[in-house]
């Protein structure tokens, strides 16, 4: 089985969260350690995968939502 980094984040928590978030919309993902534990606390590199037929719908759910700005 083929896996797709959609992100990478140097805090866990924030990789889980997005794992959380796709969870509820029945998307599979995982999270990879991508090294050992920074230094004083700053967090541990991860990266978010996803499966390739997944990839588009996770990517639009974890993406930040634009701001019309036309007014």
């Amino acid at each position: 089985m083929s896996w797709i980094t959609l992100k990478t984040t140097s805090f866990r928590w924030e990789a889980e969260l997005m794992q959380q978030l796709l969870a509820a919309h029945q998307i599979p993902a995982r999270i990879v350690d991508l090294g050992i534990a920074s230094y004083l606390g700053a967090g541990s590199a991860t990266a978010l995968q996803v499966l390739p037929e997944h990839q588009r719908t996770a990517s639009l759910l974890i993406s930040p939502i634009e701001e019309d700005n036309s007014q």
